[in-house]
């Protein structure tokens, strides 16, 4: 192993020198390079590998080559590559495939190695490289995709991708992004063979030696892809998808109009297709005879027009397809449409009598799911409409009163518009919802209280709270309890409530970290009561927690009255009752206390 690492490096020493000699590394520097270059090499032939000393390899060498290259800029000396670069190239490529080969599972490893070269034109290695990783990894369709690309972009051989995409659906045969890619290829090719025939036609060269024919030009091999996609994969997402590429090329006019007419005749039992033909009519380009609108007025008119071209589309969707599906894309338009800005108020205030008119006419079909009305609700919160907000809420109360969230809204709503039965509705959400998953209802009710300076309704809403509660949600509205009662009522109050609690578990350590901070922010902070919340916090937590045992021995140290000679029994009470790793943990930060490094 020695004798191969040493004639390894050893073949090094040409490009190393030639460094040394253009003055891009400095003597000291081509050490540095060689002592870690034998160390790198020794990982990579020993008899154990590892994947991490490869990649260790790579990135050490990738990380030279592009030094070397800022070195270059700097200096402006752009000689001697085939005697620098290239041989760092080869070998870096040498370790990739050693190591693609030995660990052939990771795609992670060979995507590395395609990177490193595209990165560094390495295209007759690429392509070795591609036959290799998809004969391991036939049954990954992205990788196929990826390949076909590279032949696309990289190499502009569409006859090769075209090879790559039809042996990608033998594996394949209803993986959508495969038609995709396939798709857009073929348009592509056809759009770049259009713009060469205009480039020879504008030099007026002759055009016979490209020997194009006309329906390649126009797009028919894409139509081809096209109708046997839609014959395997019966999907109106997928033709959907299609169409939207169809409509990034202007010369495949016919085959956006052929698709989009097979979407509404094969489709029309999916709400997808009458969500995309509506939102078509927002798009219809105004006729050839027709002048486009300039002031700022029309254009709201011309908008308005467009959305109840738009809404009378939906409409006979709801009318021939009454389901939950529909509605939901008529009511996410209709929320769209109402969050666009404009400065038309009547244009805004048909946006609002629309989304209103449609909500209700859904709710009273009960054909829309809750995420919907709590969307809507928030969404006229959000512009001040209170009412409306408050109604939308209600409703949805009404249908799914099991809801936390719902409920949730319904309050925020209530609480914006000053409502007088806040209290009354928090008493009817804890009568519907269990009691697990009701603590962000307390904590909003509690706040409300606070803020509106109801201290007496404040602490009887977090006393039913800390007892109604199970678990850890008790324990989080007990920190909130004793910070209120601090924040409300001062030290006094807090060690009240701290002592009204103190036997009530289950608790959280900040519990007790939040009464010990209270303790130490009084001008006369008594060691006694500090002793006190310590010796609390480590019958319930002392098992698990090294930090309250450091911080009860450092409060020991430090404190005025502390008494430092308790800190030893201290340690060996903590040795004795923490468990598993926090033992070590304690033990490692006690030992850099005492070093001073803590």
């Amino acid at each position: 192993m020695a004798e191969i690492t040493q004639e390894r490096v050893e073949d090094r020493l040409p490009e190393l020198q030639q460094l040394e000699r253009t003055g891009l590394f400095s003597e000291a520097e081509i050490r540095a390079v060689i002592r870690k270059t034998l160390e790198l090499e020794y990982g990579i032939q020993r008899r154990s590998l590892s994947k991490d000393s490869f990649i260790r390899y790579v990135q050490y060498e990738i990380e030279l080559l592009e030094l070397i290259q800022k070195r270059r800029a700097r200096v402006g000396y752009t000689f001697k590559k085939d005697e620098i670069e290239d041989p760092m190239i080869r070998r870096i490529q040498s370790v990739f495939q050693r190591a693609s080969i030995k660990w052939k599972d990771d795609v992670k490893l060979w995507l590395s190695f395609v990177v490193f070269c595209r990165k560094w034109a390495a295209n007759v290695q690429l392509s070795k490289l591609f036959s290799s990783l998809l004969a391991f990894h036939s049954n990954k369709p992205g990788l196929w995709i990826l390949a076909a690309k590279w032949e696309m972009e990289d190499c502009f051989s569409a006859e090769s991708a075209r090879q790559l995409f039809l042996r990608a659906l033998r594996f394949h045969p209803r993986y959508p992004k495969l038609y995709e890619e396939y798709f857009r290829m073929e348009l592509m090719h056809a759009e770049k063979l259009r713009k060469e025939k205009q480039e020879f036609e504008k030099a007026d060269m002759d055009v016979g030696n490209l020997k194009h024919a006309e329906e390649v030009l126009t797009g028919e091999l894409a139509r081809i892809v096209y109708k046997n996609s839609i014959s395997v994969i019966k999907s109106a997402k997928f033709h959907v998808s299609l169409l939207s590429i169809a409509q990034l090329f202007d010369f495949a006019k016919d085959l956006q109009r052929e698709i989009y007419n097979d979407l509404k005749a094969l489709h029309t039992d999916d709400p997808l297709t009458w969500d995309y033909v509506a939102r078509q009519e927002l798009v219809i380009k105004s006729q050839p005879g027709e002048e486009l609108p300039t002031t700022k007025q029309a254009k709201a008119k011309e908008v308005g027009r467009r959305e109840e071209r738009c809404c009378a589309v939906y409409e006979e969707a709801v009318k021939t397809l009454p389901t939950e599906a529909m509605w939901k894309c008529y009511m996410n338009f209709c929320m769209e449409r109402f969050t666009k800005k404009t400065s038309s108020r009547l244009l805004r205030k048909k946006r609002l009598e629309r989304t209103m008119a449609t909500f209700w006419k859904a709710h009273e079909l009960k054909l829309l799911p809750e995420l919907q009305y709590r969307q809507l609700s928030k969404l006229l919160l959000y512009r001040e409409l209170l009412k409306e907000s408050l109604e939308v809420a209600d409703a949805g109360v009404k249908l799914f009163r099991k809801s936390e969230e719902m409920w949730h809204v319904k309050l925020e709503a209530m609480i914006s518009s000053k409502s007088q039965e806040i209290s009354k509705v928090f008493n009817q959400a804890f009568e519907y919802l269990k009691p697990q998953i009701c603590l962000p209802l307390w904590f909003i009710w509690a706040k409300w209280s606070e803020e509106t300076g109801k201290q007496e309704e404040a602490e009887m809403i977090y006393k039913r709270a800390v007892f109604r509660l199970q678990g850890d949600d008790s324990a989080t509205m007990k920190e909130m309890y004793l910070a209120w009662a601090y924040r409300s009522g001062g030290y006094k109050k807090a060690r009240d409530v701290f002592k009204s609690l103190q036997e009530n578990r289950p608790f959280s350590v900040n519990f007790f970290r939040k009464m010990i901070e209270f303790e130490k922010e009084q001008e006369s902070c008594k060691m006694e009561n500090l002793r006190e919340y310590y010796e609390r916090a480590l019958r319930e937590f002392g098992t698990v927690d090294s930090d309250l045992w450091m911080d009860y021995i450092k409060e020991e140290l430090n404190h005025p009255l502390g008494r430092p000679e308790n800190c030893g029994q201290l340690y060996w009470r903590a040795m004795k009752m923490l468990q598993g790793e926090s033992v070590e943990q304690f033990m490692s930060k006690h030992a850099l206390h005492q070093a001073g490094r803590l």
